[in-house]
Parts: C-alpha cells; sequence; structure tokens
C-alpha cells in the first residue's frame, strides 16, 4: 500500500473514531438524563425535515442511478435502488398522508418503517456487490419498478391488516412495542453493516464515494440509535434521531455529487490519453520508424548510397524533431494559430521537399481554433495529403483553411489527381480517418470526386 494511500485511510478511520465518540456522547446523555427533552412538538417543522430527506434522497438515487448507467457497477444498482425505496416511502408513507392536517394512521406508519428497513437492506449489501452488468439502463429501469412494486404491496398488505398491528409509539412515555423496537434496531444493524461494509471497500479500493457513504452511514447508524429510545413516528414531533438522518442524507448527497464529478474528471482524462496516445502513434512514431528504417540501411550502405542514406537519415530525424514540438505545441497551447500554422507549413515543406507533389496552403489569420480543433486539422490535412500522394497521381493540391463571410469556418483539400467513382468505389481507411477525426471534433464532412476530375474534400467545423 502506498505511503499516501495509507495515510488517507487513517485520516477515514480517525474521523470515523471521532463522530463515533461524539455521537455515542450524546446519545448516552440522552439516555442516562430521561428528564432531558428528547423530542418538540412542531409539525410544520417534521414535514418540512421529511420532505428534505425525500428530495436528498432522491437526488442521491438519480446521482447513482447516473454512475451505474455509465459504469454498470452493482454498487451503484443497489444503492440507486435503496436510496430510491428511501425516497418513495418516505414520499407515499411520511409526507402524504399528512399534508392535509391530518395524522399519520397506523397502516402509512409500519409501511414507512419497513420501507427504510428495506432501503438498508439494499443499501448495506452494495458495498459487497462485485462486478459490473451490462444491462445498464435496462436493469435500472427493471430494479426501478420492482422497488416501487414492492412498496405498493408492502402499502398493501398493511392496509388490510391495520386492526392486527401494534400501535405506533405514543408519546406519554409509555412503552413502545417489541415489533416496533424490533424493526428499529434492526436498521441500526443494517447501518452498522453499511459503515463496516464501505469502510472496508475505502480501505480496498480508497474510492472516495466510499469514504462519503461510510460518513453518512455513521450518522444513520445514531439516527436509528435514537429512533430506538426515542420512537415518535407520529406526525407531530420531531427528535434528534429527525435531525442526525437529515445531515446523513446530506452527507449522503455531497458525496454521491462528487463521485459524479470525479467520474467526468476520470472519463475526461482517459480520453485525452488515449487522444494523446493517438497522436504519437499517427504522428511521431511514424517518423520515429523511419529514423529506426535508414539507421539500420545505414550499416550496410557504402558510398554514394551511404551518404543518401545519411541525409535521409537527417532529414527524417528533423520531421520527428518538428512533429514532436509540434505535439507539445498543439497539445498544450492555448487558442491561437501560429503553432499550428508554422507546424503545418513545415509539414507541407517536408512532403514536397522531393518535388514529386506540388501544395499550396492558405490559412487565414482571422480564423480561430481551439486546440483539439488544431490537432485533428493538422491530422486531417496530413492523412488527405497522404492520399494525395500515395493513390491520387495528382501533381497539384490544394490546402485552404478559412473563413466565410456567415462565420462559417472550413478546411478544404483539392487535387488535380485521377479521382474515382464514390458511389461504387468504398471510402478507403484514409478517408474513413478523417471523417473520423471530423466527426470527434464535431464537424461536418463532404466529399467530391469523379474518374478523371481530381478529388475534393471538405470539413467544416463546429459553430
Amino acid at each position: 500500500m502506498r505511503q499516501d494511500a495509507k495515510d488517507d485511510f487513517q485520516a477515514f478511520l480517525w474521523g470515523q473514531i471521532l463522530l463515533f465518540g461524539l455521537l455515542a456522547a450524546s446519545l448516552a446523555l440522552f439516555v442516562a438524563h430521561r428528564d432531558l427533552q428528547t423530542h418538540w412538538a412542531l409539525p410544520q417543522l417534521r414535514l418540512v425535515i421529511q420532505t428534505m430527506v425525500v428530495v436528498a434522497a432522491g437526488i442521491v438515487a438519480v446521482l447513482a442511478g447516473i454512475r451505474f448507467a455509465v459504469e454498470g457497477r452493482r454498487l451503484d444498482l443497489l444503492l440507486s435502488s435503496g436510496f430510491f425505496v428511501a425516497c418513495i416511502s418516505t414520499l407515499a408513507f411520511s409526507v402524504a398522508p399528512v399534508l392535509g392536517g391530518q395524522p399519520l394512521h397506523r397502516a402509512e406508519g409500519w409501511a414507512g418503517v419497513v420501507g427504510r428497513l428495506f432501503a438498508w437492506v439494499l443499501i448495506a449489501a452494495a458495498p459487497f456487490a462485485r462486478g459490473r452488468s451490462k444491462s445498464g439502463q435496462g436493469m435500472l429501469g427493471t430494479s426501478t419498478l420492482a422497488c416501487g412494486i414492492a412498496m405498493l404491496i408492502v402499502w398493501t398488505f398493511f392496509r388490510s391488516t391495520v386492526h392486527d398491528l401494534p400501535p405506533l409509539a405514543p408519546v406519554t412515555g409509555d412503552q413502545s412495542s417489541p415489533l416496533l423496537t424490533g424493526s428499529l434496531a434492526a436498521q441500526a444493524l443494517l447501518n452498522l453493516l453499511a459503515v463496516i461494509g464501505f469502510g472496508l471497500r475505502f480501505e480496498r479500493k480508497r474510492e472516495d464515494l466510499d469514504r462519503w457513504l461510510g460518513l453518512g452511514a455513521t450518522l444513520m447508524l445514531f439516527a436509528s440509535l435514537h429512533y430506538v429510545f426515542t420512537p415518535l413516528l407520529g406526525s407531530d414531533f420531531v427528535s434528534q434521531g429527525d435531525f442526525l438522518r437529515l445531515i446523513a442524507y446530506g452527507v449522503l448527497m455531497v458525496g454521491a455529487w462528487r463521485a459524479i464529478r470525479f467520474a467526468e474528471f476520470g472519463r475526461a482524462v482517459a480520453d485525452e490519453r488515449a487522444r494523446v496516445a493517438r497522436e504519437i502513434h499517427d504522428g511521431l512514431a511514424q517518423y520515429l520508424f523511419a529514423v529506426a528504417t535508414h539507421a539500420t540501411m545505414l550499416e550496410h550502405a557504402d558510398g554514394a548510397a551511404r551518404e543518401e542514406t545519411i541525409a535521409n537519415l537527417k532529414q527524417a530525424a528533423v520531421a520527428a524533431q518538428q512533429e514532436a514540438r509540434f505535439a507539445v505545441l498543439a497539445l498544450s497551447s492555448a487558442s491561437g494559430t501560429a503553432p499550428f500554422d508554422a507546424a503545418l507549413r513545415r509539414y507541407v515543406d517536408f512532403l514536397t521537399a522531393d518535388g514529386a507533389l506540388e501544395v499550396d496552403l492558405d490559412i487565414d489569420p482571422a480564423v480561430r481554433l481551439a486546440p483539439d480543433e488544431q490537432i485533428e486539422l493538422f491530422r486531417i490535412v496530413q492523412e488527405g495529403l497522404a492520399n494525395v500522394r500515395k493513390h491520387a497521381n495528382a501533381h497539384r493540391a490544394d490546402v485552404v483553411i478559412g473563413e466565410r463571410i456567415d462565420g462559417e469556418r472550413f478546411v478544404t483539400i483539392t487535387d488535380d489527381g485521377d479521382g474515382f467513382d464514390g458511389d461504387e468505389t468504398d471510402a478507403g481507411q484514409g478517408l474513413r480517418n478523417i471523417r473520423s477525426r471530423a466527426e470527434s471534433i464535431d464537424g461536418g464532412f463532404r466529399l467530391s470526386t469523379r474518374p478523371g476530375l481530381g478529388t475534393a474534400l471538405e470539413v467544416v467545423l463546429r459553430t
């Protein structure tokens, strides 16, 4: 384990120990001193808190669902399903029944207890889930539908057996039913399992989301313990457990949001690495291969052939140096066409040094190109001129990078070569590469060619 990773986990562990100590001390204070007030008759505030819990749980469910749709991890599927159940059960059984000022009935109260219990079964199982699902959005939709149906069945069951249900805990200090105490204690155990699971997962994988989920589960654990000792499930009172539950969902929401942002950053880094690798492969690697080839030929050459090989070797080395400079400039420069302009002209000079092809390059200095456009346009021109030189039997090619009156930026490559029948001949790999590069910068691609009339291709850049 790297030292920075070990320090990161130790910081998380000490933070958890401190949080456990503070929350346990607070719980012990209220348990030891029963005369301390643990609940307040604030029905409007309770409704506000429950509504905020619905919103927070829904946001976490959506964010986890987005991550599952992108990455397909079963962890995210369970998290999304669990928080969806928490959101729906709180909305259907704690908020909606009391909106008209009515008290919370026994059936809705018990359905809410079971809904939260079911939600934390899913959430506590998440850190132990392995692998990815190939179904993606289909699996997410199926899971959401199944959870919704399960909640409907729970509510229907309690509505049909409402007279057999034990009453919810009264506020008069009477003992709550063993079934209610057992249900709340089971939820506390599930919260503890989630704390352990996400803590172990954070130690193993060092994912930032696990850290936040562990903190949120810790707050939810002590909220559940407060409910065990103060089981106020009516619609008129709030307790410490309600406030801790709200804070826990806030922490979970922050963690899910950070995970989404980190995933976006990770994908951007991966895309950039792939793009850099492609630039090296398509450009610099080719010139280095030429250097290696000429160096091998030099071992067996003598006389005039040796001098010619040395000259070719120098030329290939200079070209590789120019290519490396362009790659650095294009990948790290801000917008502007100066590095791009100079590099493209150097490439054209190298391409036409043997006199086999004449190229006229016209770049409008007023055209502004983003860094990603500079890179792809350089490769498009490079690929286009390579096709002209290898396949078109052309003597001249014209490259224009400009801007029309309506502000449309474009690149055209035309030649006086043989042309081909575009309707009957499949596009070669070079043209497919050009089309792909144009699409990568949201550009359009058009090709015009006829046998004996040369070829013209145009890339229109994004507006």
